[in-house]
């Protein structure tokens, strides 16, 4: 079976299946938009691979959080 990663652009970190991310990067997606990725998540999509169109787009508006906090943090280091 194929490891899942965390879909935080560059991330390595195995997590499971019906996780977004792991928790480092998710701590960095605003909390509307974690209660967002939630409320659109079916239980089994992760299983089946038919997650919502409503999930997609709220999951690829978090991964852009994170990618654009760590761009705006990797600028001030």
């Amino acid at each position: 079976m194929a490891k899942h990663l965390c879909h935080a652009k560059g991330c390595q970190v195995e997590v499971p299946p019906k996780m977004l991310m792991c928790f480092r990067h998710w701590r960095m997606v605003p909390r509307d938009l974690q209660k967002l990725v939630w409320s659109y998540y079916r239980p089994g999509q992760e299983i089946d691979k038919r997650p919502s169109t409503e999930y997609l787009e709220v999951m690829e508006a978090a991964i852009d959080a994170v990618a654009q906090k760590e761009t705006v943090n990797a600028k001030v280091r």
